[in-house]
């Protein structure tokens, strides 16, 4: 079942990270930072956070509504969108007009992204982006949509020696009961 789009949450969302970046938190940065906040959440909880349709593209997942959202902030003025230069590359930079809404997000989902915002502050635009370059978005053509199961993918797994007793034992279970 695809999960439902919550305006209001991604908007809500959107300001809070704008609001609380780094001053070079730009577009990249920012799609990255809503795709493993919404993949991560999903895996916490079973549902995304904003549930918004993440579609492959060159440089990794973008939300498809970002620029509504955006637009929808500035034109309730709590955003100032603009472009600046960058190490000789066009920036979009974000600026917070007031403090975003509480009423949308809870605890639990500014505290994750607060910690999406750390991860993404300690990379790069073109480092973060090569790591949303998963197994997800290796497995779609430009244009596609990735679905939010794909999230699992993120998490490492590791094989232990007690999964693979435990497996030999399901396997001897069944064969006996077969």
């Amino acid at each position: 079942m695809k999960p439902e789009f919550d305006r209001e949450k991604f908007k809500a969302a959107l300001h809070y990270l704008c609001r609380h970046a780094d001053e070079d938190f730009g577009r990249v940065k920012l799609h990255k930072a809503l795709y493993f906040a919404d993949m991560l959440h999903f895996v916490d909880k079973g549902e995304p956070l904003t549930g918004v349709d993440y579609v492959k593209q060159q440089f990794g997942p973008t939300a498809r509504h970002l620029k509504w959202g955006l637009d929808e902030l500035v034109r309730e003025g709590a955003l100032r969108v603009s472009q600046e230069r960058y190490f000789g590359l066009p920036k979009y930079v974000f600026r917070s007009l007031r403090e975003p809404a509480s009423n949308h997000l809870s605890d639990d989902d500014r505290t994750l992204l607060d910690e999406v915002l750390k991860f993404v502050a300690d990379h790069s635009a073109t480092a973060i982006s090569e790591l949303s370059h998963n197994e997800a978005w290796h497995a779609f053509e430009t244009g596609e949509v990735i679905p939010y199961e794909t999230a699992y993918w993120l998490v490492p797994t590791e094989v232990t020696d007690e999964d693979m007793i435990w497996a030999e034992a399901q396997m001897r279970e069944h064969a006996c009961a077969s």
